[in-house]
């Protein structure tokens, strides 16, 4: 808690951010659960629950839907992650008594502007969040031949669902505009959102970082946002090191064709008339 803020205090910010851009179901209950006081020690309730999550289940099962259709769902990754490492309660309590943490002073700058920029780096996050799921599923839509209709999915998800929020609005009308959109992020609405909360989202990450928070879903959301706006990605030195100890084979930048380097000795590479068969089940090779 690196602003030192109660229970009434978030239920507050909450309520004030449900009055804007977040608006939906989980930010407006999420108001009302801090707000809510334990009758046993007139505490705030959330405060006197154990930090423990569980999960049925529907988590998993959406990561192993992207794995099988090699989609990055990221964000949703961190929040499954985040329940999974709760659940290691003692093993946690035994750690922190173990490991060395994080020498920070007390927080000295504006309170407003890091409330400001959590709520920037929420709304960035979730819209992430939303475009892995939207990609997930028209991957799936093309596998399976579904046909889906991305505009009335979030037009559904607006009405009784828990991930109803004011901005499935916005996706309804990316969908209008653009039926064959791949990414929410190319949308121009989405985008121009993007730029005016990626400095605010940089600073709670960083924030989170310095303070020893962990903010899985904020960090794993910008990770997935600096990838897929880079032209060029580091992943030309993981091809070189799988043709080093796996023959996977690489292509180049400057000539088409399909090469494999002999990296211990002096041959020359060799270019291969066809690339080895990569079936999904040993694609992390």
């Amino acid at each position: 808690n690196v602003l030192r803020l109660e229970a009434k205090d978030l239920a507050d910010i909450f309520a004030q951010w449900n009055r804007g851009a977040l608006e939906s179901y989980l930010i407006e209950i999420t108001a009302e659960i801090f707000r809510k006081r334990d009758p046993d020690t007139a505490k705030a309730l959330v405060d006197v629950i154990l930090d423990k999550a569980g999960q049925k289940g529907t988590g998993l099962w959406t990561l192993q839907s992207a794995l099988s259709q090699s989609v990055v769902i990221s964000t949703i990754n961190a929040a499954v992650e985040a329940r999974v490492i709760s659940s290691r309660k003692e093993e946690r309590v035994a750690a922190s008594k173990i490991l060395p943490q994080p020498q920070v002073p007390t927080f000295s700058g504006n309170r407003d502007e890091l409330v400001q920029a959590v709520h920037d780096a929420l709304y960035a996050s979730k819209i992430v969040s939303y475009a892995q799921g939207m990609e997930l599923l028209g991957a799936a839509s093309t596998a399976y031949n579904w046909n889906l209709n991305f505009g009335d999915i979030a037009t559904i998800w607006r009405g009784g669902c828990i991930i109803r929020a004011k901005f499935l609005n916005r996706i309804t009308e990316a969908y209008a505009r653009d039926p064959k959109l791949h990414n929410l992020l190319l949308d121009q609405y989405f985008t121009d959102i993007i730029a005016k909360t990626q400095r605010n989202w940089r600073v709670a990450v960083s924030t989170a970082i310095n303070y020893g928070v962990a903010a899985p879903a904020f960090s794993a959301s910008l990770a997935y946002f600096d990838s897929y706006r880079s032209a060029r990605l580091p992943a030309n030195l993981l091809q070189a090191q799988r043709d080093f100890f796996g023959a996977h084979t690489y292509e180049r930048i400057d000539k088409p064709g399909i090469f494999h380097t002999d990296w211990i000795g002096d041959q020359p590479a060799q270019e291969i008339s066809e690339p080895k068969p990569t079936s999904k089940r040993h694609a992390g090779e």
